[in-house]
């Protein structure tokens, strides 16, 4: 059973990892500090570049930048599939890994079970980044589509106006999505102190829930979009 193989203080530093994971991404993607997110300015710009769009004959500018968007998901999204198939690498050998990190300083030691358990539990946190990833592509796929199927400029501007509404929320969502893998990736890298010690992993979660804050609610990049104001 699960809860056989964790000691006490595993499960408390896993339940403890999960709901920071699941806390911040409440407070930063739906409470009412999210509209003061880099996350949140940035999706005014993606409006705007919409808007933009839609007035320009020739859309070439705005295929390209979705090109570049799309080659950066891409990327995230076969790097993620590339860490599955080394933990897959861990699990096959398991015990002579675990014993080797059983050696380093701070290292508490695990029992073959545990360190399956703990690789397994690394394994669905990248899983999940691929699937946000592979949405975030397919939703960029999709805006590249709305972009290429919007009305002619001399269109009425309502016609117009709603054409670039509803690309601007495609875009959005792929955003949204692209910043959840993302993400999960911070959170992973958390999860990796695991297997060390407990402790370590707690202490690297709540590092990592620092760093995307001073990210996403005080960074010089925020900062800098704040002086037009």
């Amino acid at each position: 059973m699960p809860y056989q193989i964790l000691s006490i203080l595993d499960w408390v530093c896993m339940l403890y990892f999960m709901a920071l994971w699941v806390l911040y991404t409440l407070f930063a993607d739906h409470s009412q500090w999210a509209r003061k997110s880099l996350t949140t300015r940035m999706n005014q710009y993606r409006e705007m570049w919409m808007v933009q769009m839609v007035k320009r004959d020739m859309k070439m500018i705005d295929t390209t930048i979705l090109g570049n968007l799309m080659t950066g998901i891409a990327f995230f999204a076969s790097t993620a599939m590339l860490i599955l198939g080394g933990t897959v690498a861990l699990l096959s050998n398991s015990s002579d890994v675990s014993q080797a990190i059983s050696h380093l300083p701070f290292s508490t030691g695990n029992t073959t079970a545990q360190w399956e358990f703990k690789v397994l539990f690394l394994a669905l946190i990248f899983v999940y980044a691929f699937f946000k990833f592979a949405w975030a592509f397919r939703l960029t796929n999709y805006c590249n589509i709305m972009v290429g199927s919007s009305p002619s400029p001399e269109a009425p501007w309502d016609e117009l106006e709603k054409h670039a509404r509803r690309a601007a929320k495609v875009s959005r969502r792929s955003g949204y999505h692209f910043n959840h893998g993302l993400r999960a990736y911070f959170f992973g890298s958390a999860a990796l102190a695991w297997f060390f010690n407990p402790v370590l992993m707690i202490a690297a979660a709540t590092l990592v829930v620092y760093v995307l804050y001073r990210r996403e609610f005080s960074s010089n990049a925020l900062l800098a979009l704040k002086d037009d104001e």
